[in-house]
């Protein structure tokens, strides 16, 4: 037996697409651990972060196997395209598990479902937030039947904040990888580092440093898992929409404390003479992420709020 992992290269069939992965084989029996990022074309800093991270694991000590795919979403990683798929307009992220006879996204995330995800006994997805979006480091599970074990895997990722999410079909955030996972026992989480579409050195760290702690967690290296605060557990997730078009001027910085009915921005018209609609606070809590571009649509995305 090698005293080191093998390292293949890997071409994968995904809905016609040619998406490169790497498969690090390790020298002991363990876990299978599949681990995302770019399901998103242009958060950058995990794309960044699990290239490095994924072919040093051929030089340490590694038990079971770890499939990892630096950039799912090629079209929209080609394409420069923020949050959606461009052959079809869909949000990747959205349409898990998938539909094998649906549009370019939908088969995308069924073959992903399928091929890679289905069979893991873990799974990490990577993001950031995406183009214009600036984000708070976080990390969210699913409550299912691997809701503990998911806990734990969020947990050991080393983030300031943890999400538990309530798996339901019709939830704001139904479609999801690890929605989807959870779903059929997977524990399944999305770990969020990194904004704007900036590949900023901290937060490809900080991301590496999170897939070692999972490793750890999960036996599959003999790291340390580590020390440090607890994360802060959230139990809701708000997205805030705006109703009409317009110049959007946040008033909280991403990361910040908000109390419940505290202003968190405008959208005023374009030539500045106008408010249009005032955004205040639902409840009390954290600004996880927000809209840092001024151009917002009808019904546009604005901020994302965490509530304990």
């Amino acid at each position: 037996m090698s005293s080191l992992p093998t390292l293949t290269r890997r071409r994968l069939d995904l809905a016609g697409l040619d998406v490169p992965a790497l498969e690090i084989a390790g020298t002991g029996d363990g876990p299978r651990l599949t681990v995302l990022a770019g399901v998103h074309g242009c958060e950058y800093a995990p794309m960044a972060a699990q290239r490095i991270w994924a072919r040093g694991l051929a030089d340490r000590e590694l038990r079971g196997r770890v499939l990892a795919i630096p950039v799912l979403n090629l079209p929209a990683f080609w394409a420069r395209s923020p949050f959606v798929v461009p052959e079809d307009g869909k949000n990747l992220n959205r349409c898990f598990p998938g539909d094998p006879a649906g549009s370019l996204a939908e088969r995308l995330a069924y073959d992903t479902f399928t091929k890679v995800i289905e069979g893991s006994d873990a799974l990490i997805d990577m993001h950031a937030g995406d183009m214009v979006e600036a984000l708070e480091p976080f990390t969210l599970y699913d409550t299912g039947p691997a809701e503990a074990r998911a806990r734990e895997l969020a947990e050991a990722y080393g983030l300031g904040y943890v999400i538990r999410q309530e798996s339901r079909p019709d939830g704001a955030l139904a479609g999801m990888t690890s929605t989807a996972a959870a779903q059929i026992g997977i524990p399944a989480i999305t770990a969020e580092v990194g904004g704007c579409g900036l590949v900023e050195q901290a937060a490809v760290d900080t991301h590496v440093r999170g897939l070692n702690r999972v490793l750890a967690r999960l036996g599959m290296s003999g790291d340390p898992v580590g020390n440090g605060e607890p994360p802060r557990v959230l139990r809701r997730f708000l997205w805030l929409y705006c109703q009409q078009a317009g110049f959007w001027a946040p008033a909280e910085a991403v990361g910040s404390e908000v109390a419940e009915g505290q202003v968190l921005g405008t959208v005023g018209s374009i030539d500045g003479t106008e408010i249009l609609e005032t955004i205040t606070a639902p409840a009390g809590g954290v600004l996880i992420f927000v809209t840092s571009s001024p151009a917002v649509a009808a019904d546009g995305l604005l901020l994302g709020l965490g509530a304990p």
